[in-house]
């Protein structure tokens, strides 16, 4: 798992970023779901937080504000940037960005800057604000992984010890950090958005297979020896047991969604969001969205999400080149397998992970994130056409 690693020259950053793109334009169709998903989800957060905006600190918008502020605004300069500079040249800082994922992973460990909330050390305080380093993490891990994967051909990857078990290696790092802090969401969207990309780039699915079952096992481990874990998948299959403590959530969360029947009740009159519904402005903010909008819209969004999936894998197999191919699969599967864990959990057919639905919960690293991410991702969908801009550097 050797890097060579090439001077990054400044110069070359401004030439790359200042160049115009005369050959090849980005998916428009594919930018404009997303700019649907990013503004319907600032207008559903303005209504799923204004109860609890209110209640805490008297304002209604104050958490579409602040989603604005550190979310929205960093994550459009992250965009910006990412969509028209040179992709391949993070190719070259692969390494780089691994050893960033790992310090970043294990700052929230660090006395003084680590944050506690709940049961989780997900979030460090950055001169006074809270950035969840696990949801960067997705990115820099992922350019790093498509970088080194991209350099493999299918008879390396197929090598047990060249190819399978440094794979894994580096994966479990990842992994045991996430569970020491713990986040089993954010584990289970890398772990699943890097199997993919291992496939992508031609993995064998005998490998896959033992990898799936080998972390299946530790998965039901982990449950065993987590109370607070057990007692979420024993509430997920039987939520009458608990009605008053963990299976609370799943209830009026179901609440929510019968509410809303076929049309919904109209846009901010929710009533599960006034203190009936834990977390209406993040990991519930789907729940809200069906009990006002109803059930055809509510099936409409999840269905944008299916389409997204189709045009960004037309992406990623339509790209000249295999490290953007790698990062399209990547990306593509982080934020669709997101939204399923978050949907499929309000809806009952998966246990609660509290990770949040991309675009429209609340939270500043994830919203910045996923922006920087679409970035990438449109940036590639230039490469596609006759003579792709980035040609030239290959």
């Amino acid at each position: 798992m050797k890097f060579k690693i090439k001077n990054f020259r400044l110069k070359d950053f401004f030439f790359d970023l200042m160049q115009k793109d005369h050959v090849g334009s980005p998916d428009w169709v594919l930018l404009s779901v997303f700019g649907f998903l990013m503004i319907f989800g600032l207008m559903a957060l303005s209504s799923a937080g204004a109860a609890v905006g209110f209640k805490s600190f008297h304002d209604t918008y104050w958490y579409v504000k602040h989603q604005i502020l550190l979310g929205l605004l960093p994550g459009l300069v992250l965009f910006f940037f990412l969509a028209n500079y040179n992709y391949k040249k993070f190719k070259k800082l692969a390494f780089p960005l691994l050893i960033i994922s790992l310090i970043l992973l294990l700052s929230v460990f660090i006395p003084g800057i680590g944050a506690k909330w709940g049961t989780s050390h997900s979030w460090i305080n950055l001169f006074g604000y809270s950035v969840q380093p696990s949801e960067i993490v997705k990115l820099t891990f992922l350019f790093y992984l498509a970088g080194w994967l991209s350099t493999k051909d299918k008879k390396n990857l197929h090598d047990l010890h060249y190819g399978f078990l440094p794979f894994i290696f580096i994966l479990m790092v990842i992994v045991i950090l996430l569970v020491m802090e713990p986040d089993t969401g954010t584990m289970l969207i890398i772990v699943v958005m890097s199997l993919s990309v291992y496939y992508a780039a031609g993995g064998k699915l005998t490998h896959l297979a033992w990898l799936s079952a080998f972390g299946l096992t530790g998965l039901m481990l982990i449950v065993k020896i987590s109370p607070y874990r057990a007692a979420r998948l024993t509430t997920f299959m039987h939520p009458e047991l608990d009605p008053q403590g963990i299976g609370y959530h799943i209830n009026q969360a179901a609440l929510a969604i019968g509410s809303g029947r076929w049309f919904g009740l109209g846009f901010g009159h929710s009533r599960q969001k006034f203190s009936y519904l834990p977390e209406p402005i993040g990991d519930s903010v789907f729940a809200v969205i069906c009990e006002e909008m109803g059930f055809i819209f509510s099936a409409g969004i999840v269905a944008l999400f299916g389409y997204l999936a189709w045009r960004g894998f037309k992406v990623a197999r339509e790209c000249p080149d295999s490290f953007g191919q790698l990062l399209a699969v990547g990306i593509v599967t982080w934020l669709i397998f997101q939204a399923f864990l978050n949907i499929g959990a309000i809806v009952g057919i998966l246990p609660l992970t509290g990770v949040p639905l991309p675009f429209i919960s609340y939270g500043g690293t994830a919203l910045m994130t996923c922006l920087a991410g679409v970035g990438v991702l449109v940036n590639i969908s230039k490469q596609t056409g006759g003579n792709p801009r980035w040609s030239k550097y290959d």
